[in-house]
């Protein structure tokens, strides 16, 4: 199965449910949860800034500064963490084909009009789950009409 090479998303909501998972108040740095992620210190703080932006987080600088949650777990929907670091970005990973191109300006629309309705997709199946969910496990997940 191929793996996206965007990871934001994910660190995102694996730094959050970390952070839930501290005990309150404890502010966690970036190394720490760089080690957690198995990503750079750094990358940790520019997924983590658009979420501070948001209210998300907070951050306390110095030698004992690091990383809180702002809000209470629960009230963290994964479709706003979602849209947070997603944006416009498109999540089909379109390109840009020949502008002589007829055919290829044809598929481009298609694929601009499919990469909204999932895009759409994604965030409202998103939205049915907190961070608090993710910290809590989620079940298992029902067999669909292909089976499992």
């Amino acid at each position: 199965m191929a793996r996206s090479t965007n990871t934001r998303f994910a660190v995102a909501v694996h730094v959050l449910t970390y952070l839930a998972g501290v005990l309150e108040g404890r502010t966690v740095s970036s190394e720490e949860l760089s080690e957690s992620t198995h990503v750079n210190a750094a990358h940790i703080r520019r997924v983590l800034g658009p979420l501070r932006g948001a209210g998300v987080v907070r951050s306390r600088p110095g030698v004992h500064g690091g990383w809180q949650l702002a809000v209470d777990a629960a009230e963290i929907g994964l479709d706003r963490v979602w849209l947070l670091l997603q944006g416009a970005d498109p999540v089909l990973g379109l390109h840009e084909p020949a502008p002589t191109c007829v055919v290829g300006r044809a598929v481009q629309k298609t694929l601009d009009t499919l990469d909204r309705t999932v895009a759409g997709a994604v965030a409202t199946e998103l939205g049915h789950f907190t961070v608090r969910d993710v910290l809590n496990g989620l079940p298992a997940p029902a067999s669909g009409p292909h089976g499992s």
